[in-house]
């Protein structure tokens, strides 16, 4: 019989380090996402004034966030290009526009880390409390059975014990789901951005008459 509240113990114990789990994501990747996007804010505002590829070049060295990356593995690639004088105008375009979408990409990934743990407990947790409280109901039907007393004193601890299982369940997923929803609407619109920076880059590589167009 002891065993059964240990396992009761135990899941409580679990989602109570779930939840801390989701905090913590939570906060790092909010910090990560407010930082980049005020990096990408400081780029786009100097990268709006910049009217040829030249410029773009000194405002890279210093810049830092998603955009500035992008930009920087545009300008490397078209570095390769330059060297490469021999290659059709067309597959140039190609190249410069998959340097950009990769590294888009590779972006993408570093802010979608750590939603997949936020999905998967956010739809996990509430069934692990539910399990909790299956076993503490278990736990005070052989109470009953082993007393031969239905008395609220014999059923009312294991019966609240399940019960708060249930509500730490329910009170892990939905913060967890929250930030999942807000992150992934984040990533979408970042993605959108970087897409419109990628096609903003090769327009300024059309506009200031490099070879890598």
């Amino acid at each position: 019989m002891d065993s059964v509240p240990d396992i009761v113990d135990a899941v409580l114990i679990f989602l109570v380090l779930l939840s801390v789990l989701i905090w913590t994501i939570g906060i790092a990747k909010f910090v990560a996402f407010f930082r980049n996007a005020r990096y990408d804010r400081r780029f786009l505002q100097a990268y709006a004034k910049a009217g040829h590829l030249h410029d773009v070049l000194v405002l890279v060295k210093d810049a830092r966030g998603r955009m500035a990356r992008i930009c920087q593995a545009g300008l490397d690639e078209l570095a390769h290009l330059q060297r490469a004088s021999d290659m059709p105008s067309e597959d140039r375009r190609e190249i410069l526009r998959h340097a950009l979408r990769s590294q888009s990409h590779n972006e993408q990934s570093r802010m979608e880390s750590g939603l997949a743990v936020l999905a998967s407990i956010g739809s996990t947790a509430p069934f692990i409390g539910l399990f909790g409280t299956v076993w503490g109901i278990m736990n005070a039907l052989k109470n009953i059975s082993a007393t031969g007393s239905a008395g609220l004193d014999v059923v009312a601890g294991p019966i609240g014990e399940a019960l708060i299982a249930t509500a730490i369940g329910i009170a892990t997923a939905v913060p967890a789901v929250l930030a999942y929803n807000y992150f992934l609407r984040k990533v979408r619109t970042s993605a959108a951005d970087m897409d419109n920076f990628a096609s903003s880059f090769q327009h300024l590589v059309i506009k200031s008459g490099m070879k890598g167009d």
